[in-house]
């Protein structure tokens, strides 16, 4: 089998004790693989804090049959109906229960899909379990909170710091491993910006890696990237895009994100726009104050940007 290029996959833990995860989560799913048998489970939680490394390690202890979809790319009932069917309906070779990991299953059609996956999970209950990762569970039909064990990934304050510090050791091992040279300070500082997101702290690192060494240069071009790769969404206008960077950027005020894009307007935005782009930012920004959930208020704003805004 070839090498993993990317770190996340070359060092994803393959079991439940070799996971980064709150004590009272973890000894949940070691209860799980302990007695042989995994339910459906709905696993729900910020982005990068492993809920799909948990999923995969428990069903390779057990050494289930598994596959992983991932619902934003394969979300369509097309997905269900052939891969997912074709592969339940099947007796695993191993002689064991199959397991379907639905990644970021909240990208699932909760008009088409979700529904027809309800079904699903009846009909093949005997021969295959589902494990269901979401970063937001209201976006899941309650039907199929009902058919699944929920498990919210939330970290108690008191054990924030203990975490942080295995995750600490966790990436000097790795980085000692790929012999990249590093400065403690920064590696810590990238951990405490980006926690509990360990995906993206390896990702980062990872693109960062490729000059040799870890420095303070990657506290600053990280959110220099992170914006510019909003601004690419937006020119092209990939609506879906742009709804899952603002899912996956949950840790940035809209109030930071607002003004970053007013400051960048005269680089960004065509001189006839700049007028219109600012009204927009503040009408939101005037919103944000008010609204319930600040996610649909920035999905909306940039929306907005993207539909009436002309971009340089």
């Amino acid at each position: 089998m070839l090498e993993e290029v990317l770190w996340v996959e070359r060092y994803r833990p393959r079991t439940v004790s070799e996971c980064i995860l709150p004590q009272d989560i973890k000894k949940t799913f070691q209860a799980f693989v302990d007695s042989g048998t995994i339910p459906n489970l709905l696993l729900t939680g910020t982005q990068g804090t492993g809920k799909t490394t948990i999923a995969r390690a428990m069903c390779e202890q057990l050494g289930c049959d598994y596959i992983v979809i991932n619902g934003s790319m394969n979300g369509g009932i097309d997905t269900l109906r052939n891969e997912i069917q074709q592969f339940a309906s099947t007796v695993s070779f191993s002689g064991g229960r199959k397991m379907v990991i639905l990644d970021e299953a909240d990208y699932l059609n909760a008009q088409s899909t979700q529904p027809a996956l309800r079904n699903f999970m009846e009909e093949f209950s005997k021969n295959c379990g589902f494990i269901l990762t979401c970063n937001f569970k209201s976006r899941i039909i309650e039907p199929l909170h009902s058919r699944c064990s929920i498990v919210e990934f939330k970290i108690p304050p008191k054990e924030k710091p203990v975490l942080a510090n295995q995750f600490y050791k966790r990436v000097l091992d790795i980085l000692g491993k790929e012999q990249i040279e590093y400065n403690k300070n920064v590696v810590g500082e990238l951990i405490a910006r980006h926690f509990p997101d360990w995906r993206r702290v390896l990702n980062e690192l990872q693109r960062y890696s490729v000059g040799g060494v870890i420095d303070s240069g990657i506290l600053v071009n990280l959110s220099d990237e992170h914006f510019t790769q909003l601004v690419t969404i937006l020119k092209d206008r990939r609506f879906n895009d742009m709804r899952k960077w603002v899912g996956e950027s949950n840790d940035i005020e809209s109030a930071v994100l607002f003004r970053k894009i007013y400051d960048a307007l005269n680089t960004i935005v065509k001189p006839q726009s700049i007028p219109q782009a600012i009204l927009i930012l503040a009408e939101y920004q005037y919103k944000a104050a008010f609204v319930a959930d600040q996610e649909i208020n920035l999905v909306a704003c940039l929306s907005q940007l993207m539909a009436e805004v002309e971009y340089a």
